[in-house]
């Protein structure tokens, strides 16, 4: 009778099984550290000839990437051992089998991988101290199995590993890492990604997402870990872990504080907020905070319960109108003033508000960050903390996919802009240069060994005017936001205290958001984005990405929809330089400048099997009775120019 490795075997010989595959499932059969439940599910599928599902589970090792791994936890088709006898609203027993999905095997791995770094690291710095870590978690399938192992794992290493009561927030986690003194730190969440997703996110000793060196050096020891390793780890063992006291996340909230410019604002013109964390952990830290800045809040009770399902959307992913659906009936029934929605892990922020005839609005990431970059700048010149003429010495802080708007913004207020790559962990990176600048220049010149974190706020801008660069305000496309630097990474519970000020200041001028977003635009040009999300799942998806990568780079496109193109940077080759004069890491991304100003710009996911292109438009406005003409104009434009380059991308998967 054929074993279940011959029928690997022979599979792979008929083609129904990719050759890399079979090499990992070998790897897995024969290794002799998968428990029982682990080989009945191989066994179970290799029976039911599941080789598409397996194929997507072991072609590859999930990929630990600068800021860790994100991917499926649950399989398109599960087996009766990973989902186990419990009911249809109850976490599946097992997480799925797989060198590519993330599992108690891999989390294993990117602990033990971590730890080591860590070790390494402190040995190096003759720091003689325990690697510290701390732990996170949002709300999804086998998110606080995932933190237990990853911390009881820590302990079983000798290390010290501290993690919250519950859910809790990505930007909790990166204010906890610093404020504890962690080596690093780590989130068990996917974003926003569908519900049979999770990941592990991680940070190091400055609270923002690993760069480099640090994550070349995390990804190699990760990868050295052998699975034959894992046996003794998979245990979970949380008797010497700590669980952290509330004093923390009461640290967190004063910090937040700080967001806040003008508190009189919110006490005098107090906004009525309809909130939805959909069904994530966004109540947690935003609803207390805002409640004690005088907002009015009013939650969506079927969107308020944390569960990984997200039962009440497609995707909970406040980006999607039809997640805020709910959010902007109720907002329609009580007369709200805006709608703040959040996602899983609390990091990104939507906006909807209504406009003088009642009709309600979804801001995109680009729109509600430029309305908070340039009333932030205004308001700091108000208070006198920027110089009205401006300052090379304060910065706005944009990925190369946002908005131009806020570049302009920028300058036209005498600031510099920086344009990093896209993900947060590059502003994350420049808050810790500019604290790094801040502190060697202190000890050169006065002498002084500066206690940065605990340095008052107005103490610490400004010494950053005067040594280094202030940091006035960072975000990015995909809804993501910050404007302190005690926090290093996008947080939507900052963000949603910072928009219910300006929903304060819009109410104390009679203006709705979409008028002072249209005064931005007769200032500084009218902008306007879109973005083309191409979808290529499991192994023939992963090759589709790749092909339209490399043809990108081998045969740069001439011209998309009839406009000519006309330059390309590849920053995969070309030598890069930002504002600052530091250089720009070399990434598979490509930014087109069309003939008409229009710009493309090119890049693989990072954390979901697609590949976007985003498209920026800009057209000048002469005064306020052109710009509906101008929005109609340009909308038809960019309608144009996504086709064609969906048309092209897609001519170009086939390879």
């Amino acid at each position: 009778m054929a074993t279940v490795l011959d029928k690997i075997k022979q599979a792979g010989a008929d083609g129904k099984l990719l050759a890399s595959s079979v090499e990992n499932l070998e790897a897995f059969v024969s290794g002799g550290f998968l428990p029982n439940w682990a080989m009945a599910s191989i066994e179970e599928l290799v029976d039911d000839a599941q080789w598409e599902e397996l194929n997507d589970r072991f072609y590859q090792h999930m990929k630990f990437g600068t800021g860790g791994m994100r991917g499926r936890t649950i399989g398109k088709i599960s087996a009766k051992a990973e989902t186990g006898t419990l009911g249809p609203k109850d976490s599946p027993e097992h997480a799925a089998i797989g060198t590519n999905v993330l599992n108690d095997f891999n989390v294993a791995r990117a602990t033990i991988g971590l730890y080591r770094y860590c070790a390494q690291y402190l040995a190096d710095e003759e720091i003689y101290d325990t690697p510290k870590l701390v732990i996170a978690h949002d709300v999804r399938y086998f998110s606080r199995h995932f933190c237990e192992l990853s911390a009881s794992i820590w302990t079983k290493l000798g290390g010290l590993a501290m993690i919250f009561d519950g859910p809790r927030s990505t930007p909790s986690l990166s204010f906890a890492v610093r404020n504890l003194g962690a080596t690093a730190g780590v989130v068990i969440t996917a974003s926003h990604n569908p519900s049979h997703d999770n990941g592990f996110k991680c940070y190091f000793n400055d609270g923002a997402q690993v760069v480099s060196p640090h994550a070349e050096g995390i990804i190699d020891l990760v990868r050295a870990v052998d699975w034959a390793e894992l046996p003794e780890f998979l245990e979970v063992d949380i008797s010497k872990v700590v669980t952290l006291p509330e004093s923390q996340d009461e640290a967190y909230l004063d910090v937040l504080e700080d967001n806040v410019l003008d508190p009189d604002l919110l006490e005098e013109f107090h906004p009525k907020a309809v909130f939805t964390p959909i069904h994530g952990t966004g109540g947690v830290a935003s609803v207390p905070l805002l409640k004690e800045f005088g907002v009015e809040v009013i939650a969506v009770p079927e969107q308020w319960e944390m569960d990984p399902r997200f039962p009440t959307v497609k995707s909970p992913n406040p980006e999607n109108a039809e997640a805020l659906s709910m959010a902007v009936a109720k907002a329609k029934e009580v007369g709200a003033d805006l709608v703040l929605a959040t996602d899983p892990d609390d990091d990104r922020m939507a906006l909807a508000a209504p406009d003088r005839n009642g009709e309600w609005t979804l801001f995109t990431g680009n729109m509600t960050g430029s309305m908070l970059a340039e009333y932030r700048v205004k308001a700091l010149q108000e208070i006198g903390i920027l110089p009205e003429g401006g300052t090379q010495s304060a910065a706005l802080i944009k990925t190369f996919v946002t908005t131009p708007l806020q570049e302009a913004i920028a300058k036209g207020n005498g600031l510099k802009c920086i344009n990093t790559l896209t993900g947060f962990k590059w502003i994350g990176e420049k808050l810790g240069i500019y604290q790094s600048e801040l502190e060697e220049k202190m000890f050169e010149e006065e002498g002084i060994a500066l206690d940065y974190d605990h340095t008052d706020l107005s103490t610490r801008v400004q010494l950053l005017l005067e040594y280094s660069t202030f940091y006035v305000f960072g975000g990015e496309e995909s809804y993501g936001y910050l404007a302190s630097d005690r926090v290093r990474d996008k947080d939507a519970n900052a963000a949603c205290l910072m928009i219910c000020e300006l929903a304060a200041y819009l109410k104390k001028t009679d203006q709705t958001f979409q008028e002072y977003l249209d005064a931005i635009h007769l200032q500084y040009g009218y902008h306007l984005e879109s973005l083309v999300n191409l979808y290529f799942e499991g192994a023939t998806g992963a090759q589709a990405i790749k092909n339209i990568i490399a043809s990108l780079r081998s045969d740069p496109p001439k011209e998309i929809g009839g406009i000519a193109v006309k330059e390309m940077i590849d920053f995969g080759k070309d030598k890069l330089k930002d504002a600052d004069g530091k250089n720009i890491p070399k990434e598979d991304f490509y930014f087109l400048t069309l003939e008409n100003g229009y710009k493309v710009a090119a890049r693989g996911s990072g954390t979901e099997p697609k590949i976007k292109f985003y498209c920026f438009a800009c057209e000048s406005v002469g005064s306020a009775d052109e710009l509906a003409s101008v929005q109609s104009a340009t909308k038809e434009k960019l309608k144009a120019l996504e086709v064609a380059i969906e048309a092209e991308a897609r001519k170009r998967a086939v390879g």
